[in-house]
């Protein structure tokens, strides 16, 4: 995989307004490209489960197909991230 986990980061944080993203490896006996991904941002505010993480699906667009085989998505608004934690 040529993206480092700071790329990845970085793309989602520039295309999903005032996203923090944090990118792991999965669990487990996985290849690189499969990735575990923590969203917070307030974009996902009224938005379903799905809708949200098709933000960060398309932010990350062809990297999805090409470089990111799997990625486990954990989505929140700020206010559930608090509650989270």
């Amino acid at each position: 995989m040529d993206l480092t986990f700071a790329d990845i980061e970085a793309i989602i944080e520039d295309e999903i307004p005032d996203a923090e993203a944090t990118i792991s490896r999965m669990r487990g006996d996985h290849d690189d490209d499969h990735l575990a991904a923590t969203v917070v941002s307030p974009a996902f505010e009224g938005k379903r489960l799905v809708q949200q993480h098709q933000l960060v699906y398309d932010a990350l667009d062809e990297h999805m197909t090409e470089e990111i085989h799997a990625l486990e998505l954990s989505t929140y608004t700020p206010e559930e991230y608090e509650e989270h934690a």
